[in-house]
C-alpha cells in the first residue's frame, strides 16, 4: 500500500503543489477540507487513480469522507484491485498487472 500513496501524492505533487516539498504532504493531510483540491481538482486525481490503477470508482469511494486524505484514497484502491481480483472480474491478467506497476 506504500507504493500506492506514493503514487498518488506524486501526483498531487506534481498537479496541484508544485515546488512542495513530499514531507509537507502527510499521509493524513486533509486535500478536500482543508482547500488543497478544489471540485475539478479532485475529479483529476479520480481520473489519475483510476487509469493509474486501472480501477473504477464509484460515488461511495469518492466521498469526501473517503477521499478527503492519502492514506483513505490509497486504501480505496487496495480495497478496489482486491475486489477486482475475487468478483466479477476474475483474477487480474498478466497485460492488467504488467499495466499497473502497484500489481507486479
Amino acid at each position: 500500500m506504500n507504493d500506492v500513496k506514493e503514487t498518488i501524492r506524486q501526483f498531487i505533487l506534481s498537479a496541484h503543489l508544485q515546488g512542495e516539498s513530499p514531507d509537507n504532504l502527510k499521509d493524513d493531510t486533509p486535500l478536500q477540507t482543508s482547500g488543497i483540491l478544489d471540485s475539478l481538482a479532485t475529479l483529476g486525481l479520480i481520473n489519475f487513480v483510476e487509469q493509474q490503477f486501472h480501477i473504477e470508482l464509484d460515488v461511495y469511494d469518492t466521498s469526501v469522507e473517503r477521499f478527503d486524505r492519502i492514506q483513505d484514497i490509497a486504501a480505496s484502491v487496495v480495497d478496489s484491485l482486491h475486489a477486482a481480483s475475487r468478483w466479477n472480474r476474475g483474477p487480474i491478467s498478466k497485460s492488467r498487472r504488467r499495466n499497473c506497476p502497484m500489481l507486479s
